[in-house]
């Protein structure tokens, strides 16, 4: 399958996380609208969480960068908004370099603007204040 086209990379990425969610033990509940701020919604131990998926590549420097905005086309062109994070609980963040998912609240970040998840060690050798990819391997 190529995978360039944009919608293409966005159905595998909820798929991968609907079954790395589902072998967790969540239940995987579809929206019947593609018009929800999230894609799908899972349930576990009587709670519900609203899941925004995100497919992302690994950059050149080692990092998965997630920008929470959303962006939209139509005949006045291309349209970005900032995510309104109080109608997402969780962001999973598939990764198609290394075919894993991961986790975290957006509301845990305190810019609200962006998340970079770093998955090779830095250069320079820093650890502090660095978001290592392997930490949110979990649904929080």
């Amino acid at each position: 399958m190529k995978l360039h086209h944009t919608k293409t990379k966005g159905d595998l990425g909820v798929l991968k996380a609907q079954a790395d969610l589902c072998g967790k033990g969540y239940l995987i509940c579809i929206p019947l609208s593609e018009h929800t701020p999230f894609d799908i919604i899972i349930y576990k131990d009587k709670t519900f969480k609203r899941v925004q998926v995100k497919t992302r590549t690994i950059d050149k420097i080692g990092c998965i960068t997630v920008k929470f905005e959303q962006s939209y086309s139509d005949r006045n062109g291309v349209h970005i908004q900032k995510v309104d994070l109080d109608e997402i609980d969780l962001y999973c963040i598939y990764c198609i370099d290394n075919d894993t998912c991961y986790f975290f609240n957006p509301k845990n970040f305190a810019n609200g603007r962006s998340l970079a998840l770093r998955v090779s060690i830095p250069k320079n050798n820093q650890f502090t204040n660095v978001n290592f990819a392997s930490d949110y391997k979990e649904v929080p």
